[in-house]
């Protein structure tokens, strides 16, 4: 059992779910779609669920579909695609959290990373994914707010950022991961890097070559950052890259990549409630694999909670 989850005691619950509305990335094809046909076929035909299915036809849809969902009309939204596709919906889930009627989110992996997928443990076979969806039992996850962009792993500026914002799509669905190693190695001999002054709460400033605020502790697929962040708390990791330059950048890499990063007395983890970052003004700030924001950027958490299905292990 994963650990990321892990204490959620008082903010587990259930919801029964009758009635689910799919919000589906049809970018995600061959044998992605049909595992979603897969998982739509055994929630109808075995767990008896009602299944309606919505495809985006571009960026912003998934989160417009998402926000135009009336509370009660179905018992949880499901987000079927990538990392950038459940943040879209969960900026459009947001609105009906923030006014006290929470929207359940389900989860069909079927990105690059799917680091939310990792963070919750959940299975990534076609009636694992069934009966996660319809056991309908939930752990309540706190998100944050960057510029008043919703994300819920983690926002970051320098490096990984501008990699997100270059990353040619079509690469990336011709050879997944690859095409931001690609661009990496593009961004470090174009642009070695930039500082950044990051405060935190309002007191300490800190500069820094790169920045990653975290909500849970897997970046990047299962690669990990922030060892004790976690989805389910209302506290902000800051993982703090002080040292700029091509070899340094290169070394953080390396150092994320190996599961190393912890063992550099440079690399530092702080918390904080409220996080401020100043740049080179327009600076890109990925957010869940997406660019959410351009510095300056005021990163906080939401102020309100999203439930979330998982599976019964999980709730251990």
């Amino acid at each position: 059992m994963l650990d990321s989850i892990e204490g959620v005691g008082e903010r587990a619950g259930a919801v029964a779910i009758r009635r689910l509305l799919v919000i589906h990335n049809p970018v995600a094809g061959g044998r992605r779609a049909r595992r979603l046909r897969a998982v739509v076929e055994r929630l109808e035909s075995v767990h008896g669920v009602a299944v309606s299915v919505r495809s985006t036809g571009g960026r912003g849809d998934a989160e417009a579909f998402a926000r135009a969902v009336a509370p009660g009309s179905v018992d949880a939204v499901v987000a079927a695609g990538g990392d950038g596709t459940i943040n879209e919906v969960i900026n459009g889930l947001a609105v009906h959290a923030a006014a006290g009627t929470p929207v359940p989110l389900g989860v069909v992996a079927m990105g690059t990373a799917n680091v939310l997928a990792g963070e919750l443990g959940l299975p990534s076979d076609a009636e694992g994914m069934a009966r996660v969806l319809a056991g309908g039992r939930t752990v309540a996850i706190h998100s944050a707010l960057a510029n008043g962009r919703v994300f819920s792993l983690m926002a970051g500026a320098g490096l990984d950022a501008r990699v997100v914002e270059r990353v040619n799509p079509r690469l990336k669905r011709l050879i997944g991961k690859g095409a931001y190693v690609a661009e990496t190695l593009v961004q470090l001999a174009v642009r070695p890097g930039h500082r950044y002054r990051v405060t935190l709460d309002d007191t300490t400033v800190e500069e820094v070559a790169a920045v990653i605020v975290a909500k849970g502790h897997f970046y990047g697929g299962r690669f990990v950052c922030a060892p004790d962040a976690r989805l389910t708390e209302p506290e902000l990791h800051v993982c703090l890259f002080p040292r700029a330059g091509r070899w340094n950048a290169l070394r953080y890499v390396w150092g994320v990549t190996a599961g190393r990063l912890a063992r550099f007395p440079d690399y530092r983890v702080v918390t904080a409630r409220r996080v401020v970052i100043e740049g080179p003004a327009g600076d890109a700030v990925q957010g869940d694999g997406d660019v959410v924001a351009r510095l300056p950027v005021e990163i906080a958490l939401a102020g309100w909670t999203l439930p979330v299905l998982v599976g019964p292990a999980l709730l251990g």
